[in-house]
């Protein structure tokens, strides 16, 4: 009898720990639940910029810690900036476009003559254009139920990449402070990872920081480059609102399509108001602009992992299904880190498959 009854006072006590230990852990998550994000997102920008900042360190003779609020704040520069620019030139465009509809005066230019050219269907293409860009007002108006939706969705488009480009801007703050104690956060992460998977917990380390950068470079530094090549295109050409397709290309690549889907409209609007040349010019580079993650992912990959394009392809769009234009970065990266993880998990296993069938069939 007195066995049972410290059995049982010994249940109701360790019950009652575990009620306030989980309680006390699910009211942290919810406190810190609107950082979880970012600090996610922080701690992948500084694993994988942190061999840059040592670079710095050596280069500039600075500390570890100045070295990486420096690279935090060229991060921040780089992303500011350029947003800035694109983001005033489009609404300088679009206070153009609205004043000159405003006064009657807006006409869109007529398509070229080459346009007739086409095999089949240039003559309908080339009187339709014609006639849109001749009566641009009485078209809106027709379509103009249509004309609003899109511009709604643009508008929620353009407000989401805000919210986005903020978010990055906090989450490279966060990525200085964890560069700035960078073997203090390796040295917890790995014996958390030893709590969580003994002896291996070091091997997992390494495998989650290698993949983390093999990602970010094979996949973002690939999309950023390709972003950048198609502006190049994009603005020689004189394509309007430029850098919408710029941050589509951005999208696009980023989750593992050919950005030439991005470019399509682009490539369409070259050949119905450009010169036949320029049309060729620009449809070329956009091919090469697509093409090129061939040559770029091999070099910027480097010594990193080798992670199936389906798993980013899922991750991407599913991390941003979940929380918008930063999960799309995260999601992409935290799959990549589970699969090979996992991967590495699978290969401890002590228990040889391939010969299990031939040893079953040997003692038959």
């Amino acid at each position: 009898m007195v066995t049972s009854k410290e059995f049982s006072k010994q249940a109701i006590d360790a019950f009652i720990k575990v009620t306030i230990i989980g309680l006390l852990l699910y009211w942290c998550y919810e406190i810190l639940r609107p950082f979880m994000l970012l600090v996610v997102w922080g701690a992948i920008i500084a694993t994988a910029l942190f061999p840059v900042a040592k670079t710095m360190q050596s280069k500039l003779r600075l500390s570890q810690a100045k070295a990486s609020w420096l690279l935090s704040l060229v991060g921040v520069l780089i992303l500011v900036v350029p947003t800035y620019l694109v983001s005033d030139s489009l609404f300088a465009s679009a206070s153009d476009v609205y004043g000159n509809i405003q006064d009657g005066t807006f006409e869109l230019k007529p398509p070229s003559e080459s346009v007739k050219s086409w095999p089949f269907i240039g003559e309908r293409v080339y009187a339709t254009l014609l006639g849109i860009s001749a009566n641009l007002l009485s078209t809106m108006t027709q379509y103009s139920d249509e004309i609003k939706s899109v511009l709604g969705s643009v508008a929620s488009a353009i407000g989401t990449l805000g919210g986005g480009i903020l978010q990055f801007v906090i989450s490279l703050l966060i990525a200085g402070v964890f560069m700035s104690n960078a073997q203090s956060c390796e040295r917890v992460f790995q014996q958390i990872s030893v709590r969580l998977a003994g002896e291996y917990g070091v091997q997992f380390t390494q495998i989650a920081k290698s993949t983390v950068r093999s990602v970010v470079q094979g996949v973002i530094g690939v999309a950023v480059t390709q972003a950048i090549m198609a502006s190049i295109g994009l603005y020689l050409i004189g394509t309007p609102f430029a850098g919408l397709w710029v941050v589509a290309v951005l999208i696009v690549a980023i989750i593992q399509l050919p950005p030439i889907l991005a470019l399509i409209p682009a490539i369409i609007f070259a050949w119905t108001t450009d010169s036949t040349l320029a049309a060729t010019l620009f449809t070329i580079w956009c091919v090469l602009v697509s093409a090129s993650d061939a040559i770029l992912k091999p070099m910027l990959m480097g010594r990193g992992t080798d992670i199936p394009m389906l798993v980013i392809l899922l991750g991407a769009i599913g991390g941003m299904a979940m929380s918008g234009i930063v999960g799309l970065f995260v999601g992409a990266v935290v799959l990549a880190v589970t699969h090979r993880l996992f991967l590495a998990w699978i290969e401890q296993s002590e228990v040889d498959v391939d010969a299990a069938p031939e040893a079953k069939g040997s003692s038959q």
